[in-house]
């Protein structure tokens, strides 16, 4: 494993970082799973913000302040809904990855945590999807040096034996 990736299990709102990543809707004003918990524990400053972002777009992301949480941004980015592999759901998640770690980049942050994206009710296979959050975290990190540390954080089980297997291959 890259000594600049950790891989966690846990809750990512309670990690001390520069920023998470909020597996979010298209309309960023929160739901269910990881995106329902950052906006409970953000608090309603959060949502307020988000109202003023007008939505964001499938392989999107957009940042916002972190507010009651133990960060100082959050990175909202909308994740694709699986449907068999047949509307560029592969392309899309990659993009998640992609267009979180270039806000990153500008807004000179050094460490973020990512959630398991799209796994939840957006049914993306988990295993697939672990593989396109690591091999687009780790390429993206060997082009860029100033990001000190990338954490998978995994809520669940489940996911978090999907990352340590990729991880131990």
């Amino acid at each position: 494993m890259n000594e600049r990736i950790e891989l966690i299990k846990g809750n990512i709102c309670l990690l001390h970082v520069d920023a998470i990543v909020n597996a979010a809707n298209t309309s960023l004003l929160g739901g269910g799973g990881v995106d329902g918990a950052i906006h409970s524990a953000a608090g309603p400053e959060l949502l307020d913000e988000c109202k003023t972002l007008n939505g964001c777009s499938t392989g999107d992301a957009k940042i916002t302040k972190g507010y009651k949480l133990p960060t100082r941004y959050i990175i909202h980015t909308v994740g694709p809904v699986w449907h068999g592999g047949i509307n560029n759901e592969e392309k899309l998640l990659k993009s998640c990855y992609q267009k979180s770690l270039e806000l990153v980049i500008s807004h000179e942050i050094q460490t973020i945590a990512f959630p398991n994206i799209s796994t939840g009710v957006y049914r993306f296979p988990k295993e697939k999807a672990a593989q396109i959050a690591i091999k687009t975290v780790t390429e993206f990190l060997s082009k860029n040096k100033t990001i000190e540390k990338v954490y998978f954080v995994c809520f669940d089980e489940e996911n978090y034996n999907i990352y340590k297997s990729l991880f131990s291959k």
